[in-house]
């Protein structure tokens, strides 16, 4: 490639998609730094919308025959900041205490923010056609569905700056180390790229602005505590899906065997 190419003569529809994800990675990161609950509570919102951003660019992407090697470099850089360090970001700000247990949470959020980042070098080295961990956008809807479990159910019982649940603050670390990890296992293989993952996001994705707008109309007790069960469901069935469902497909590919020549 010529070294007189400019941006602008590089860039295609799809990575100004993708640039337009990236911008509102960066203001969500700006709500995570003002550590109010409402702000972090947008924050989310914020990077929940990237999640259909990449989607689109994607779609774009391979519709137009326009998948080069800057649109891969920029939307594993740009999904390196909106779902690896900015949920990281946003999730130390919900979570912490002003206590020693911060420290914890900090360890948790790195470990969050480099699964992400390693998962997506590693994607980009990688010709095998299917995913190999996690995906960063599975990881990040996960803290998103985590998050608004707790924030709908602290809105019900008492507003803005009621608590989380205690044994939350406990759990979060732990949690944010364990996505982590499962950005970067080999353990976890799922099928052919833009398939299965793809689905989930289209599923589930939506349903994150969806209620991030209920929250900021005020929802009464009933519409909050109706809401906090539903993210904890389907967090609960994204994480046993995601890991449970993907060790089931290795194991069954393992005993079947390799396929005849």
């Amino acid at each position: 490639m010529s070294t007189k190419s400019t941006i602008p003569s590089l860039l295609k529809i799809k990575d100004y998609v993708t640039l337009i994800g990236t911008t509102i990675g960066i203001i969500a990161l700006i709500c995570g730094s003002y550590g109010t609950r409402d702000a972090i509570s947008l924050g989310f919102f914020l990077i929940s919308i990237t999640l259909g951003t990449d989607l689109i660019d994607g779609y774009i992407a391979r519709k137009t025959g326009t998948v080069n090697d800057m649109g891969r470099e920029l939307d594993s850089l740009s999904d390196s900041l909106t779902f690896g360090i900015v949920p990281a970001i946003l999730s130390f700000q919900a979570f912490k205490t002003g206590t020693f247990y911060d420290y914890i949470l900090i360890i948790g959020c790195i470990c969050f923010a480099l699964g992400a980042v390693l998962r997506l070098a590693r994607f980009n080295i990688l010709e095998d056609p299917g995913y190999t961990g996690v995906p960063t956008p599975v990881s990040c809807l996960l803290i998103i569905g985590f998050f608004y479990t707790n924030y709908f159910h602290a809105f019900a019982l008492g507003g803005l700056t009621y608590p989380f649940l205690a044994i939350t603050y406990y759990v979060v670390p732990f949690l944010l180390i364990f996505f982590g990890w499962l950005n970067i296992t080999t353990h976890i293989k799922f099928g052919e790229k833009g398939k299965i993952v793809y689905y989930v996001f289209i599923l589930l994705a939506p349903l994150s602005p969806i209620f991030g707008i209920i929250g900021i109309l005020n929802p009464s007790f009933v519409v909050s505590m109706t809401v906090a069960i539903i993210f904890l469901i389907l967090f609960l069935l994204l994480l046993v899906w995601t890991v449970f469902h993907s060790f089931l497909l290795n194991f069954l590919a393992k005993k079947k065997g390799p396929k005849p020549a």
